[in-house]
């Protein structure tokens, strides 16, 4: 019996549909944050026990309407997890965090994946989650609650596109 779980692939229909919606999450994260710099952070546990990591930084502007991505590198790998976490059958779960840079203290909200879509987060557990160590230097972050992201589902994407 090997020491961890294996992770299995999920088919290539699932892995499609979970492109769309991570696709359309983003998009919606994007929005919902609004103008300015952001540093998107997300954790996955996976069902292999171990941690993936990505993080991307944003800059977004409505007028005139722009994305900026530091590292297109950064921002696929975040975009990948987030593919897989929608997914689901690798992934145990997983939380998406976003900072806003802001004055006197950066704000966070964050997102947990669950049933296939990014749900707000309880505030007192991002604050617990943003909390520095003790002894460990970090900016503070003011948190507040995610919205809802409009939820769309795999059959209005086929709908839409097919």
């Amino acid at each position: 019996m090997p020491a961890r779980p294996q992770v299995i692939r999920p088919d290539d229909y699932a892995i499609a549909a979970a492109m769309s919606r991570a696709l359309t999450a983003l998009a919606l994260v994007i929005v919902a944050l609004g103008d300015g710099v952001h540093t998107v952070d997300f954790v996955a546990e996976r069902t292999d026990d171990t941690f993936v990591r990505g993080q991307a930084d944003l800059s977004v502007g409505t007028d005139p309407v722009r994305l900026s991505v530091l590292d297109e590198t950064d921002y696929a790998v975040l975009r990948t997890l987030l593919v897989f976490a929608l997914e689901g059958s690798t992934v145990r779960g997983a939380v998406l965090v976003a900072t806003t840079a802001a004055e006197p203290h950066p704000r966070a909200c964050g997102w947990t994946v669950r049933g296939g879509w990014l749900h707000p987060m309880d505030t007192a557990e991002l604050q617990q989650a943003v909390t520095p160590c003790p002894g460990v230097p970090a900016v503070r972050r003011e948190v507040y609650r995610a919205p809802a992201l409009p939820q769309i589902t795999d059959s209005d994407e086929e709908t839409r596109h097919g």
